[in-house]
């Protein structure tokens, strides 16, 4: 039961490629493991598992790690994507872009041209 419940989160998880993952129910409480590639990762499965079981669910249980915490995140550009789109994305701030921009200089010349395919360093701020 607990488990449908939070089947939306599980799915996540897959979808995310969740390494060393493992969910046990005990006790009518769901208890979730693994490790996610990135901050921004972790992040979108606490998001959901708060969609799901309100801000503080006593029901579940997750211990998510991340593999990767020198960076929050790594984006590959798509087509009619901006800087400022994609830090709205990953900072909810479309004015972040800068911050982007300054961890990917060695790649980019102009924060006004990027293309797709491109393959950026989104940082921790």
């Amino acid at each position: 039961m607990i488990k449908s419940k939070y089947q939306s989160v599980l799915d996540l998880g897959e979808k995310l490629n969740i390494q060393n993952g493992d969910v046990k129910e005990e006790n009518g409480q769901l208890k979730v493991w693994g490790t996610a590639k990135n901050q921004y990762e972790k992040n979108l499965l606490w998001d959901e598992i708060k969609r799901v079981g309100g801000e503080n669910p006593t029901d579940i249980m997750a211990d998510i790690k991340v593999a990767d915490t020198s960076v929050f995140a790594h984006h590959t550009v798509k087509s009619g994507e901006s800087l400022s789109k994609i830090s709205k994305q990953y900072y909810g701030d479309a004015n972040k872009y800068n911050k982007i921009f300054e961890a990917n200089r060695g790649k980019l010349k102009s924060a006004d041209l990027i293309h797709p395919g491109d393959e950026l360093v989104i940082p921790n701020i």
